[in-house]
């Protein structure tokens, strides 16, 4: 069982003015984000803007972090599709590549039954031995991936865990209940981390973590050893930078936030656009309060 850690950081993918991938900073930010509390950098995730990356750009980007990070961290590649065929052609690429693990996302659009939803990451489970971290994210995707099949799907050996951007703590405390401790729960949002961790999860896969990864590494740790009131004020401290990261569509405003902070990653491809200006002056006043530009 690979341990991808308690804080894993969705990466966001750094581009050039013309748009092109910024692979020297991607390099740079891995291994910035290394040094300040991420254990796993997930590459080409929602936040790393995979709709709009082809498998080109995607395989660079798994090599490329790979490099950067190698012995210090784990990688794990944002695979998943929701053409079954495409994800396991994806998977097994990074497997190549040398990633510890795969990300694979509820198949999005095409809103299959629970069935069509077994069958397909028990299929990219057996066409790799990666393990895999199934990712759950209805408001995205349109389709939800009901507690029993995760706990079926948890049966098999190399599916390892499930990020749950749910916001439910009722879904992940039926989770927990129905799958073997082994099995590893992320909060797939940082607000809920904290709630999360109370009934089950292990950690969290962030996108605060580009700025705060050694403070989140602190709640995690201070909640473990018992000490809920410090993570609890870790947590209200952070509060106010989880709502204002995601005051509209990620990983826009995570970006605005680390150009702040002086890191050239670029803007996002259409269609996410730069548009609201009381998010960006939210944003600014929080960083600013937080210290963090």
């Amino acid at each position: 069982m690979v341990d991808f850690g308690k804080v894993l950081t969705a990466m966001v993918t750094p581009l050039n003015p013309d748009g092109s991938v910024n692979y020297d900073v991607a390099a740079s930010l891995a291994k910035y984000l290394v040094e300040n509390g991420t254990e796993t950098v997930v590459v080409c995730g929602t936040t790393g803007e995979s709709p709009t990356l082809n498998l080109d750009e995607e395989y660079q980007l798994f090599s490329t972090v790979l490099e950067a990070v190698a012995g210090k961290a784990l990688v794990m590649a944002g695979c998943g599709s929701n053409s079954t065929k495409e994800a396991i052609v994806a998977t097994q690429k990074a497997e190549k590549l040398g990633v510890h693990g795969t990300l694979q996302v509820v198949p999005y659009y095409n809103k299959p039954p629970q069935a069509g939803l077994y069958k397909h990451f028990q299929t990219i489970s057996q066409a790799s031995e990666l393990p895999v971290l199934l990712y759950n994210i209805p408001g995205r995707t349109g389709c939800t991936l009901e507690v029993e099949t995760v706990a079926r799907l948890a049966e098999i050996s190399n599916i390892v865990g499930i990020k749950e951007s749910t916001g439910r703590t009722e879904r992940v405390s039926e989770i927990r209940s129905l799958t073997p401790a082994e099995f590893q729960i992320y909060s797939g949002d940082d607000y809920m981390t904290l709630p999360l961790l109370a009934v089950g999860a292990k950690g969290i896969v962030s996108v605060a973590s580009h700025l705060v990864g050694n403070e989140l590494q602190q709640m995690i740790q201070a909640f473990n050893f018992g000490q809920v009131g410090v993570a609890t004020e870790i947590h209200l401290r952070l509060f106010p930078l989880f709502k204002a990261l995601f005051a509209t569509s990620n990983p826009i405003l995570i970006k605005e936030a680390l150009r702040l902070q002086g890191w050239d990653v670029g803007f996002t491809r259409l269609p996410l656009y730069e548009t609201n200006s009381k998010a960006s002056e939210t944003l600014a006043e929080v960083l600013q309060k937080l210290s963090l530009i």
